[in-house]
């Protein structure tokens, strides 16, 4: 049994986070939560047909028009309804930000935006289709919440959770089908079982030589990265900081001072995502060495999405590699 309440059970099959998003929609309106949700011609791709299917006077498609589809929750949030929009990150926030800036996040409209498709594991689709800054841009709006699931089962948590409040949301989610992290053990008592909070890190490993700090696509390799450096005699911190924006701070400095060296590993450019808010926090409160794993400032390229993840390094071996060089910084 690790710290974050989860073990080994038998393995689920891989899952896209992004196949969580509409059967988290069924689930919130048979709950009886007053959503409604829009799509921006990509239903099939986000998953927002689901809640077409079983609840259509929940579900609005605008067609190609992220922007107008930014107005219209606005507008909808205004008279109350709690509002999901969907569609691929490299559209929203890429062609709606000025939108989402005005009329979502000044007016701390009760919006939650549902980017699916983000970073490069899109993959064959090439650097247009990959938004690797998606990030930077969300995380720079006030007020506004930004979250990375790593799996489907936090994914769906995480957008069910975002319903509870009336705050602008960022969720970002995947197309790859990844291994499920957080396979809930039976055995354990649900209320002990873990569930995503905002704002707070799940700590997967507790060790005192260095801290891996993950979100998205790559909590799984960093834990991979782990159990490699505890081969070699290093036992690293892992924590699963899926919401990125507010960071945990405290969870951040405590791992700062207790093991003295930070690796952070994204699926992101390295400026402007989970990498740059740690830093941050670490320059204020307690600078020790820190080490990022993400996109060195480049755009990405056409390829399969496991190719892609080796040739940006985005790779167990690679989080190995900064631990080392972090921990000869001590």
């Amino acid at each position: 049994m690790t710290a974050s309440g989860w073990s080994a059970v038998p393995e689920p099959p891989p899952a896209a986070t992004r196949e969580a998003y509409g059967p988290a929609l069924v689930k919130l309106a048979d709950a009886g939560y007053d959503i409604v949700a829009l799509d921006a011609d990509l239903s099939a791709s986000t998953g927002g047909n689901k809640l077409a299917a079983s609840h259509p006077d929940r579900w609005f498609t605008v067609g190609a028009a992220e922007q107008n589809m930014i107005s219209i929750a606005a507008g909808l949030a205004s008279t109350g309804k709690t509002v999901y929009a969907a569609s691929f990150a490299v559209f929203m926030p890429g062609h709606c930000f000025d939108q989402i800036r005005v009329q979502i996040a000044q007016q701390r409209m009760n919006v939650k935006l549902v980017a699916s498709h983000g970073g490069i594991s899109v993959g064959e689709d090439g650097a247009s289709a990959q938004a690797i800054e998606d990030l930077a841009l969300m995380t720079s709006l006030p007020g506004m919440n930004v979250v990375v699931p790593s799996d489907a089962v936090e994914a769906d948590q995480a957008i069910r959770r975002a319903a509870e409040d009336d705050e602008p949301w960022y969720i970002r989610l995947g197309r790859p089908k990844l291994p499920i992290v957080h396979l809930l053990d039976p055995s354990v008592e649900p209320k002990h079982q873990r569930s995503f909070e905002l704002g707070r890190a799940e700590v997967i490993h507790l060790e005192d030589d260095v801290t891996l700090i993950a979100c998205g696509l790559m909590l799984e390799p960093t834990i991979r990265a782990a159990d490699l450096l505890a081969q070699a005699g290093i036992g690293a911190r892992v924590l699963n900081m899926a919401t990125i924006k507010p960071l945990d701070e405290a969870e951040v400095i405590q791992a700062a001072e207790e093991t003295g060296a930070i690796v952070c590993a994204e699926e992101h450019n390295v400026i402007g995502g989970l990498g740059s808010a740690v830093a941050r926090t670490l320059a204020r409160h307690c600078p020790v060495p820190m080490e990022q794993v993400g996109i060195e400032d480049r755009f990405g390229q056409s390829g399969t999405w496991t190719a892609l993840l080796e040739e940006y390094g985005l790779t167990a071996e690679s989080v190995v590699a900064a631990a080392k060089r972090a921990i000869a910084r001590k």
